[in-house]
């Protein structure tokens, strides 16, 4: 098992981190504010820490678990230290109704992320697509994922399934793009009819 780094301390960051410790990976919280950062700790249990935000994150994955507005200007203060590290973005940039996104083509989160990490890391886009609440179900769910190159997918991929998810490559750095439209896909099916405990799947070969 590994260490895992988590920026943020919100729903998403005690999801992802609750599935994580279960499935035996040591999991770091790192937070602006310490008061926050400790209660994600404490409420994700053994296995979890509070890390010094800004400080080199321990994990040889880290978790971007912000609103999309901070993400950029978060890596971009972390600097040198995250070098060499899988970068997962988990962010959605929907527009104020939720119902499209404020990116374009050629301009994800994940790729402004990109532009601004150092040079040897390796971000990612995962995550987004997946309520926390079915997250926190600690179901067996699908997780689409893209960016970085082959070998940082095979072994993010190889994350995912530590946590009991099919991880599904969609690509790289350029298909981030998809994936956020793919999160208007799901906020779409439940607003209309599917419910809140709906998860985007693929049915292979």
């Amino acid at each position: 098992m590994t260490t895992i780094s988590i920026i943020g301390t919100g729903n998403m960051a005690t999801a992802i981190g609750s599935r994580a410790a279960k499935h035996g990976h040591t999991v770091e919280i790192l937070g602006r504010n310490q008061a926050k950062a400790q209660a994600a700790a404490d409420y994700i249990g053994p296995g979890a820490t509070v890390g010094t935000y800004g400080a080199p994150p321990t994990g040889e994955i880290v978790v971007l678990a912000v609103l999309y507005q901070g993400a950029v200007d978060a890596v971009a203060s972390y600097g040198q230290a995250l070098s060499g590290k899988i970068l997962v973005d988990i962010t959605n940039p929907f527009n104020a109704d939720g119902t499209g996104i404020v990116t374009m083509v050629g301009n994800s989160i994940a790729q402004q992320i990109a532009s601004v990490a150092p040079a040897g890391t390796h971000v990612i886009k995962a995550f987004n697509t997946i309520f926390r609440n079915v997250l926190a179900e600690a179901l067996p769910l699908d997780a689409l994922f893209a960016g970085g190159d082959a070998e940082a997918r095979a072994r993010f991929a190889a994350f995912v399934e530590s946590l009991e998810m099919r991880p599904l490559d969609a690509g790289g750095l350029e298909s981030t793009y998809a994936l956020e439209w793919a999160a208007i896909v799901l906020m779409g099916l439940a607003r209309n009819g599917a419910g809140w405990d709906v998860a985007l799947s693929a049915r292979l070969g």
